[in-house]
């Protein structure tokens, strides 16, 4: 039955990533991705967050909370593994700016297989990275639909509006099964972390890489919230590649990552309601007529 139940989590979460990108990529052009790259502040305060303060706070977290050994490896791969998948989805959420979220996904993706390779034996000294698996995973997974999508839109634009409706019905529903399994899967999991010192650990990770993306999201709020949510997300699918193929004589990493990954998203899918709500208040805030001399 074990066997039955993972199959179908990994069957919802291919279903959820591909059915998310390909809608992504029929719902926008390559224009509304770029455009919001080209703030190039805004960039390097995307890089900042993701991979210099959310891994120096992990390391820094193993450092001062007593934890496994095994749990302390999953945490650095926690921290260092972007680009969620689930990102386009929470920005919708979030009713913020959605093409600035493709965007920053992509560039974290194509980031992060540049990038752990070489920090990971840095952060964990003695370990090895497949980075072509890597690749491989978030490529194939992740940015093949994407540009599938818009290769679409760009040349049958009819077809991509017609087809988006059914892929949003998919990508909502595997999201809501996928959640729903993984609750029945891991609930020991999580409960086992509230033993130890994981938890806090992970919830600290949380709440820095939320507060340092927003603050640092530049002046809109839109944008705020897109890398609050950015790099308060990790990048699980990358996360677990690694662990099975670098750590499977080590079962307590994906255990823990398992149990954090659904912590993070119980944390960060309210978060993103919270902030919907923002939005849509300030949009039906009636205007301050302009000043007459």
């Amino acid at each position: 039955m074990s066997e039955v139940l993972t199959t179908l989590q990994n069957l919802f979460t291919f279903a959820f990533v591909v059915s998310s990108m390909l809608l992504m990529g029929l719902s926008l052009t390559v224009g509304q991705i770029v455009e919001p790259l080209r703030n190039l502040r805004l960039v390097a305060f995307a890089l900042l967050t993701s991979f210099v303060i959310v891994p120096a706070t992990a390391f820094v977290l193993k450092q001062v909370i007593p934890m496994d050994q095994q749990l302390q490896i999953g945490l650095i791969l926690l921290a260092t593994a972007h680009g969620a998948p689930f990102l386009p989805k929470v920005a919708q959420i979030a009713k913020s700016n959605l093409a600035f979220s493709v965007g920053l996904m992509t560039l974290l993706v194509v980031v992060t297989v540049v990038y752990l390779p070489i920090v990971l034996p840095l952060l964990l000294p003695g370990v090895s990275v497949d980075g072509g698996q890597i690749a491989l995973s978030l490529f194939g997974l992740m940015i093949v639909p994407l540009v599938a999508g818009l290769l679409v839109r760009g040349r049958w634009e009819d077809f991509a509006h017609e087809a988006a409706q059914p892929l949003k019905q998919i990508s909502n529903v595997s999201l809501v099964l996928l959640l729903v399994l993984m609750l029945g899967l891991n609930i020991q999991n999580v409960i086992d972390l509230f033993g130890s010192g994981a938890l806090l650990a992970t919830l600290i990770l949380v709440v820095v890489g939320a507060a340092s993306g927003y603050f640092l999201g530049g002046p809109g709020m839109d944008t705020r919230a897109v890398l609050a949510l950015g790099t308060a997300l990790p990048n699980m699918a990358a996360s677990f590649v690694i662990a099975t193929s670098s750590f499977a004589n080590q079962p307590n990493v994906m255990v823990f990552l398992a149990g954090a990954g659904l912590i993070v998203l119980f944390i960060v899918f309210p978060l993103a309601a919270e902030l919907g709500k923002r939005a849509a208040a300030r949009a039906t805030q009636p205007v301050a007529p302009a000043a007459t001399s």
